[in-house]
């Protein structure tokens, strides 16, 4: 099978569509260490706190429900457990063919969450795990999120957030950045493979300004729940109902 062509890490934040082409090759190239690389960085605490977001989520029985950036499909299958009707997408069809692999009841596309294959409206839970730091124009992608769910539809995201405090700050990404090199060699033989996650956080607006972007797209309320001290965030925002 032929190798995707190795990302590089200097030319990702040149622009919006150097950074869509660089996630799109990166997680084509880390696909097959994904849920290693999630357990290893989050200190084996991963899919717990995907748990949290679906219980947060609470998905009732043949509720219509999109995992953007499904990744494998830890929290698309968590949301079927409960009864939803699950619908997947991702960018990257390296990651699609593993979650396919999985048993389960869900339905997975490839799409990009700037421009979602559906139509309005069409779902009352959006999800999406580490995915909000990665899109290019987050705005945009923001209000295709609000597009596709229903009035009092609830969106929920599960993201690494940027400190505020700059010590606790410089030593997360200095951590992540020592250990994403490390992994980076042993795994694929570049250093440069997970220092992107570092690096994105350092750019990512933060989850108070995230919540206040939601609600700019129109979103009625907006809260986050801190992860690990504040070093991750899970957002929650919801639509009014309409009446």
């Amino acid at each position: 099978m032929t190798q995707p062509a190795r990302p590089r890490l200097k030319s990702a934040f040149n622009s919006s569509p150097a950074k869509a082409a660089y996630v799109r090759r990166l997680f084509a190239t880390i696909a097959h260490r994904y849920d290693l690389i999630t357990i290893l960085l989050s200190y084996g605490l991963d899919r717990g706190w995907k748990r949290r977001l679906v219980r947060l989520a609470a998905p009732r029985p043949g509720s219509r429900a999109l995992d953007l950036a499904c990744g494998t499909g830890d929290i698309a299958f968590a949301l079927a457990e409960r009864g939803a009707q699950v619908t997947g997408l991702d960018v990257t069809h390296e990651m699609l063919r593993l979650a396919k692999a999985r048993e389960g009841r869900s339905a997975f596309v490839t799409g990009d969450m700037m421009a979602l294959p559906f139509g309005r409206a069409g779902f009352e839970i959006v999800t999406t795990g580490y995915g909000i730091r990665n899109v290019p124009d987050l705005p945009g992608s923001l209000a295709e999120i609000r597009r596709v769910l229903k009035p009092g539809g609830v969106f929920l995201s599960l993201d690494f957030n940027r400190p505020d405090n700059r010590l606790v700050r410089a030593c997360y990404l200095g951590y992540l950045t020592v250990v994403g090199s490390v992994l980076g060699f042993v795994l694929h033989r570049d250093p440069d493979t997970y220092r992107y996650i570092p690096e994105s956080i350092e750019r990512h607006p933060g989850a108070a300004r995230v919540c206040e972007m939601l609600r700019e797209q129109g979103f009625s309320s907006c809260e986050y729940v801190p992860v690990l001290g504040g070093l991750m965030a899970i957002h929650i925002g919801r639509l009014k109902v309409e009446g």
